[in-house]
């Protein structure tokens, strides 16, 4: 029995145990564990692996886009998880609310692979030329750099159905008759990578923010309307489905879709040889070491000049560097480069297009629109079956204002592609600046409904409301909350497209509500002097009055005479009206308000004047009653209605929806004096862009 109890525990009968003990077992654990590290150390020493090579053609595997091989690429490719594509976080300067609609185009959907390339990137590369920029320089010849950003941008500037408020071309006054002007703060792009697992060089970059409609001037006001800003309909329109398509899929919509998944290539023969040192330069890119990014890829021109891939990396980078440093000067160079690129032999088609895109588009920015209407119309020569370009096209020519080409262009796309939304809205806008109401409502209400890239834009819901209204359809207010509901506007009457979120909204004030006590005291106690010099320049043969031409009135008689626009006074009109001008010098609220307009107003019998609002909610307006008529005339703002009087100022914000009606026996006058919104900073005021 102790033999056996012996044995069990390892012994022998000698005394000595059986088998290793534990001092040599850890002996040759040691042993074995220092031959792996000095194995290690020689084949590292001596080379004996090329870990470059291995690693590169590991990286064919990188599904997850994060530079290696690892268990997430392996779950991938084995079909336990779905593909990422990793997304560039927003600026956090930004303020610009990206509604879910605008998402929407850049996430990527499931579609056949066996779809022709060319029909595959076209919806993004149209919508990559109408991208939101976001840098925060803007162009030399466009004005001075803002301090704070208080305001989102918008693609384009459409002029609204609003009172004249200037006559400076540079400036986006309120006209109706088809002005399409670029933003005058527009901010730079920045870029949002997509890499693919077996070609990362490949993969194009597409702007963050894709849609055109992406964002105003400013940041709309989301925020939930007063029960006295709802619709005067008693129609709940809340519930109605929002425009675009039917919850049933046609087989046109998936077709389309499964048309938007192989990614494009970008690499000629020869650059897909050199395609490491590529990977590498544009890896520095992506990981926003712009300076490093930049030389490296100046040393892939120096070293490989025929490169087209190696020469639209440097114009990214030097287009990422000109956002970094708010240069105008570097941008001009990134679009130099995108020119060069499709000047370089053997030029992939896809390669062509995006450089022309983004060299199309950094031209608008900078204010350079017939340079980026030569670029868009190289590209529609090009490529003359490409139904996107020749869209883009139409924009180009209505950012010069040259309407009719515009209107030629689109009328070309819509007979090659009768459902194309993008065309039709700009369609129905021309049509409704040509005052062809009727015929311009089927094409934006269509155009809205089909939910295409670029259609989900508050312009082109307001022109429709408008026009609408203008036809006596109650239907304006369900597109009016279908607006609202899309952030477009901040309520159903509020639809100013040129605002600073946060301030205090509502269609009726007080002057001490205002806080400018002072100066509608002043305006009250001189009513007479201001009046009296009024009617003198009436009486002038050569009347100074200029009648109001926006397409504002549905009949009548309306002028106005200014005294101050934009901040700017005009010293002829001054003269005529000494006295009233240095009273006003005393308020600078007025005066200095680069959003508003101080003048005169006359309004003849018989006159009614079309709902409409003003272009910002940074400005209040104020009327001073001069000579009113007893009876028949009237205004509304949102839902109440209200009358002049004589010597006693109104003040209201413009841009709540208001409509005029003039029917007494004889003119009435009165002084409108527009002051800043009283919530605004003094930083603000100073730096807000005029209008």
């Amino acid at each position: 029995m102790a033999d056996d109890a012996e044995s069990k525990h390892g012994g022998g009968k000698n005394g000595k145990k059986e088998g290793l003990s534990g001092s040599s077992f850890f002996t040759w654990f040691m042993v074995i564990a220092l031959l792996g590290v000095w194995t290690s150390v020689a084949v590292v020493w001596f080379e004996l692996v090329d870990y470059e090579e291995v690693l590169g053609k590991l990286g064919i595997y990188d599904a997850d886009g994060d530079g290696d091989f690892d268990v997430e690429d392996a779950k991938v490719l084995l079909g336990l998880k779905e593909r990422s594509v990793p997304a560039q976080p927003p600026s956090p300067d930004s303020e610009e609310t990206i509604q879910p609609a605008e998402k929407s185009y850049v996430e990527s959907e499931h579609k056949n692979a066996d779809i022709e390339l060319e029909e595959e990137i076209q919806s993004v590369l149209h919508e990559a030329l109408h991208s939101q920029p976001d840098a925060d320089f803007l162009a030399d010849d466009l004005g001075a750099v803002e301090s704070e950003p208080y305001e989102a941008p918008v693609s384009y500037e459409y002029d609204m159905d609003v009172e004249k408020t200037v006559t400076d071309p540079e400036a986006p006054d309120d006209r109706v008759h088809g002005d399409y002007n670029e933003d005058h703060e527009p901010k730079h792009e920045k870029q949002a990578e997509t890499e693919d697992a077996d070609e990362i060089i490949e993969d194009f970059d597409t702007d963050k923010d894709l849609s055109v409609e992406s964002k105003h001037t400013e940041d709309v006001v989301a925020t939930e309307p007063e029960e006295s800003e709802m619709p005067a309909q008693a129609e709940d329109y809340s519930n109605d489905d929002l425009v675009g398509k039917s919850e049933k899929e046609t087989e046109q919509d998936k077709t389309e879709k499964a048309k938007k998944k192989k990614k494009p290539k970008l690499l000629n023969k020869f650059d897909k040889t050199i395609k490491a040192e590529l990977d590498a330069a544009e890896k520095l890119r992506k990981k926003g070491k712009v300076e490093e990014a930049l030389r490296a890829f100046e040393a892939l021109v120096n070293q490989y000049p025929q490169s087209p891939r190696a020469r639209y990396g440097k114009a990214q980078s030097e287009d990422d560097l000109a956002e970094k440093m708010r240069s105008n000067e570097m941008l001009q160079k990134a679009i130099n480069t995108y020119d060069e690129v499709v000047s370089l032999p053997n030029v992939p088609s896809d390669l062509i297009k995006l450089s022309l895109k983004r060299e199309a588009d950094r031209q608008q920015f900078l204010g350079r629109m017939r340079g980026s209407l030569v670029t868009l119309q190289k590209l529609v020569q090009l490529f003359p079956g490409d139904t996107s370009f020749k869209n883009d096209l139409g924009v180009g020519y209505l950012l010069i204002g040259d309407n009719s080409n515009a209107k030629r262009v689109y009328e070309e796309v819509l007979s090659l592609a009768p459902n194309d939304g993008f065309a039709k809205v700009h369609y129905g806008f021309i049509l409704k600046a040509e005052n062809k109401i009727a015929e311009s409502i089927p094409y934006l209400k269509e155009g809205l409904e089909s939910g295409d890239p670029g259609t989900d834009d508050g312009r082109f819901y307001f022109h429709l409301g408008d026009a609408l209204q203008r036809m006596g359809d109650k239907e304006a207010y369900r597109w009016y909350e279908l607006g609202y509901q899309r952030g477009h506007f901040a309520s159903v009457w509020q639809r100013s497209l040129y605002n600073v979120k946060g301030l205090k909204a509502q269609p009726w004030w007080t002057a001490r509500e205002t806080g400018y006590t002072e100066l509608v005291k002043s305006l009250e106690k001189n009513w007479k002097l201001i009046r009296d010099e009024g009617l003198a320049v009436m009486d002038k043969k050569r009347s100074l009055f200029l009648p109001e031409d926006e397409n504002l009135r549905e009949k009548g008689d309306w002028s106005q005479f200014t005294l101050w626009q934009q901040g700017r006074k005009n010293e002829n009109a001054c003269k005529s009206v000494p006295k009233t001008c240095a009273l006003l010098e005393r308020f600078p609220e007025a005066t200095g308000c680069r959003r508003g307009q101080i003048k005169y107003s006359i309004m003849h019998p018989g006159t009614h004047v079309w709902p409409h609002t003003g272009p910002t909610n940074c400005r209040l307006r104020m009327h001073l009653g001069l000579v009113i008529p007893k009876e028949g005339c009237r205004i509304r703002c949102a839902q109440e209605n209200r009358t002049w009087e004589e010597g006693k100022v109104l003040i209201f914000d413009d841009s709540f929806e208001h409509e005029v009606w003039q029917d007494a026996g004889s003119y009435r006058l009165i002084f409108i004096v527009d002051v800043w919104h009283p919530e605004l900073s003094a930083q603000q005021r100073r730096t807000l862009p005029a209008i």
